[in-house]
């Protein structure tokens, strides 16, 4: 694998060589941080592809998001078991990009998340995300010179990701939702509280695991994950916030934009986004163990979907909401990269 690193304003690329797989060209890796558009806070981006790509198309491009906690360059390109869901994509021939938004991961952090969290209201809203996306869309398909580019989301990264596709249809190629939020219904209407919400919440890594096995069996919590993989994938994406480290236990600043709006329009009846307005051929899935954005959710959303050139809706056994990095996630994998590679259905 190689390693670059992309500075746009001067074009700069610095390479550094990693052991790669036989007989296949090696990965490169570039990564860097672009103006968000608003004054001093920029963006993290990073891009796998295959050594010696010269020819880019909107069928083979893929821009990732992730969701409301946790950013994406540490569980979409998080080397478990050798590798990555981004770096199995890149081996397979795709251009992948992923992006970490404001106040996540590598991405900056605005001067308000060093304050109390109730000194300052929610930020990084889904209308924000929305835009943020788009200015990282918007410099892909500018620097591979291509229309379109696959747009891919997690979680609440679905509800930006499709966000993204109603508003820019003509650049969207090919519409991937794992793990869809849609309207909570009654079962958990009291999901968020009533508490105020303050700019950011910080989570535990006690909280995080406790999370993660919310609503499972011993039967199922046991081998779901294997051995190392959380304690790896709880390190590195607490080592992205630098003010983690001061607290003990550490502690992850996320913002509470998506908690806003949680309340403003998911708990209240109302969407982001009209699916009706997805024209884009589109792939729903997700975990049967999901009790994050559980199963009726994606199976009350994927019917709304009624103007997409061609869609499918899959559910995977045997993994949550975070199936990415659990023992079951190659079927996550090959899920996606069929859905991605096969042609589009012909009428008869």
């Amino acid at each position: 694998m190689k390693r670059r690193t992309f500075v746009l304003a001067a074009a700069l690329l610095l390479a550094a060589s990693l052991p790669v797989r036989a007989q296949m060209p090696p990965v490169v890796t570039e990564d860097g941080h672009i103006p968000s558009g608003e004054p001093g806070i920029s963006i993290y981006v990073r891009n796998k592809h295959l050594a010696g790509m010269t020819r880019f198309s909107p069928a083979r491009t893929i821009l990732f998001v992730h969701g409301a906690t946790y950013p994406a360059s540490t569980a979409f390109d998080l080397p478990l078991g050798g590798t990555s869901f981004m770096q199995d994509l890149a081996e397979r021939g795709f251009d992948v990009y992923l992006l970490d938004l404001p106040g996540y991961g590598h991405s900056s952090r605005p001067s308000h998340m060093d304050a109390p969290a109730d000194a300052n209201p929610p930020f990084e809203l889904t209308a924000d995300a929305v835009r943020h996306y788009g200015v990282v869309a918007d410099m892909v398909l500018k620097r591979r010179h291509i229309p379109r580019l696959i747009v891919m989301g997690w979680s609440w990264g679905t509800t930006i990701a499709a966000g993204f596709a109603t508003a820019a249809p003509e650049k969207t190629e090919r519409l991937v939702l794992y793990a869809p939020v849609w309207i909570v219904q009654g079962e958990v209407a009291s999901l968020g509280g009533g508490l105020a919400l303050g700019a950011y919440r910080t989570v535990t890594p006690e909280a995080a695991r406790q999370r993660w096995y919310s609503g499972l069996t011993a039967a199922q919590r046991d081998g779901l994950i294997p051995d190392g993989w959380f304690d790896i994938w709880q390190r590195t994406t607490w080592a992205t916030d630098p003010a983690s480290g001061t607290h003990a236990p550490p502690l992850l600043r996320a913002p509470n934009g998506v908690l806003a709006d949680l309340r403003n329009y998911w708990m209240s009846g109302k969407s982001t986004y009209d699916p009706a307005r997805i024209t884009a051929p589109t792939l729903v899935v997700q975990g049967e163990w999901d009790h994050d954005t559980p199963p009726y959710m994606a199976e009350t959303l994927f019917p709304l979907i009624t103007h997409a050139a061609w869609k499918r809706y899959v559910q995977i056994g045997g993994g949550t909401h975070t199936i990415i990095m659990e023992r079951n996630r190659w079927q996550l994998f090959d899920v996606v990269e069929e859905f991605l590679m096969e042609r589009a259905p012909t009428a008869p």
